[in-house]
């Protein structure tokens, strides 16, 4: 198997996902669970045990604990992120798939921040020949983000490239009631996009018009708009006193294999050929 999608052998945990939460499953891999990172300005967190590390120029550890893949934030709000094309360029030596994340904020303009990302994705992806043959387009929106936002960044973004982004949604009450009570247009543009959920607890995203959804698909169907998750954020890290503290869903460790600090990770719903494919088809090309 290519080396780049390599499985976190994880098969009682997997059993114990299926069991956990307020009646919905979460499904995994039968094989084990096929990790993705994500990565910002802000990686390397600060090392908190004995272990291997990392950095935008090497990221050699992640690929040696499972990670198939590497998406690092490009802008937010109309900022870049500098190191964004450090870590791409790292993952691509490694073999891993790669790909990038805006973080769009709702007191900007959707058209204008959807083409400061594309501008620098084409940007970097002219800046080298790759191994990759795709960059995954990913779209992360506030937690107060309209569904007219949501569109007119995809759309944006589809017109540039083509492409359709996936979608990375926080646990948020508005959010959710948002997309669950959308129009049936909406939901069906929104559909074309993979979504990519948020959820480092069991018990977290209680509001007043949801229960606690327990697991991603419980998540999932709270929107009522996608049939399931594709990613799932299961880890990530909160900030108290300007140190890092990992956050991470009940049952996985608190960190990725052997590293030294913690990093944000999510899971792949589906086969590592499956996840090529959907690489492909919400990625741009590259140039090789």
């Amino acid at each position: 198997m290519h080396r780049s999608l390599r499985l976190i052998s994880l098969s009682a945990l997997a059993a114990m996902l299926c069991q956990c939460g307020t009646g919905s499953s979460a499904p995994a891999p039968r094989r084990g669970i096929t990790e993705i990172v994500n990565v910002s300005a802000y990686d390397p967190k600060e090392k908190q045990r004995a272990g291997r590390s990392y950095s935008e120029h090497d990221v050699s550890a992640l690929r040696d604990n499972g990670a198939a893949g590497l998406i690092a934030r490009i802008g937010k709000g109309g900022v870049l992120d500098e190191k964004c094309a450090t870590f791409l360029q790292s993952a691509d030596r490694c073999q891993m798939l790669v790909g990038v994340y805006y973080r769009t904020l709702p007191n900007l303009s959707m058209i204008s921040q959807a083409d400061q990302m594309v501008a620098r994705a084409q940007q970097i992806a002219r800046s080298r020949a790759w191994q990759q043959s795709h960059l995954l387009l990913c779209a992360d929106f506030d937690a107060t983000s309209s569904t007219t936002q949501m569109i007119q960044f995809l759309d944006r973004v589809k017109q540039r490239t083509g492409v359709d982004c996936v979608v990375y949604l926080e646990n948020s009450e508005h959010l959710r009631v948002t997309l669950h009570h959308a129009s049936e247009p909406v939901k069906q543009r929104l559909r074309r996009s993979p979504y990519w959920a948020a959820l480092y607890s069991h018990d977290g995203g209680a509001c007043r018009h949801f229960p606690v959804p327990g697991t991603p698909t419980g998540l999932t169907r709270q929107y009522h708009t996608w049939r399931d998750w594709t990613f799932w954020q299961y880890g990530g890290v909160l900030w108290e006193n300007r140190r890092s503290r990992p956050k991470v869903y009940r049952g996985f460790p608190t960190y990725l294999g052997n590293l030294d600090r913690p990093v944000e990770r999510n899971i792949f719903r589906g086969s590592p050929e499956q996840l090529r494919a959907l690489w492909m088809r919400h990625g741009m090309p590259l140039h090789r």
